[in-house]
């Protein structure tokens, strides 16, 4: 069975006098008052699974994280050549931004993007300012065994290449031992 988390809807006083909402009497009840299990089930709850906790913490955090989607992004997968592996290429718009203004670092397993433009010229006077100069961070959460092969600043666009090396396929036999219990 699978369960969605709905939110419960709370209206006081006569029908209509919510927005959006007409004066036909209508009658809200949360999915908790209706009998619906509320709680939420861990996908990776499975007994078969093992291990996954960082995974579940991982997708919690993305979850809840803030974004004002700014600076905008791409995200592409490059196919593999002969010279270079199968890559992952995040790409920000940082125009206005020069390469010293712009910080990309590797924290733990999260790729943080920080873009912080000079103090403003207190001399300059605008008629009309359209392009944005705030400072940005922007973090992607990256899976184990990612690496960061580099960065490049062209034409206004932040590109950094990641790789997932592949991983070496182990077979090992475990021992059993036996115990005879006397």
């Amino acid at each position: 069975m699978h369960l969605i988390e709905v939110p419960a809807v709370a209206i006081s006083g006569q029908p209509g006098n919510v927005p959006g909402v007409p004066r036909a009497g209508l009658h809200f009840r949360s999915a908790a008052t209706m009998g619906f299990d509320m709680s939420r089930q861990s996908p990776f709850g499975h007994p078969f699974l093992l291990g996954f906790d960082g995974i579940e913490q991982a997708l919690d955090r993305v979850a809840k994280a803030p974004s004002d989607g700014w600076p905008p992004y791409n995200i592409e997968r490059l196919t593999r050549t002969e010279q270079e592996p199968e890559r992952l290429r995040i790409t920000l718009a940082v125009a206005g931004f020069t390469r010293d203004q712009l910080e990309v670092s590797l924290e733990e397993n999260q790729l943080v993007i920080r873009g912080k433009q000079q103090l403003e010229d207190k001399t300059r006077q605008f008629l009309h300012r359209g392009i944005a100069a705030r400072q940005f961070q922007r973090t992607f959460l990256l899976a184990d065994g990612m690496e960061v092969l580099g960065a490049d600043l062209s034409n206004g666009l932040l590109s950094i290449d990641l790789v997932r090396p592949e991983p070496e396929r182990i077979i090992r036999k475990i021992d059993i031992l036996a115990r005879d219990r006397a």
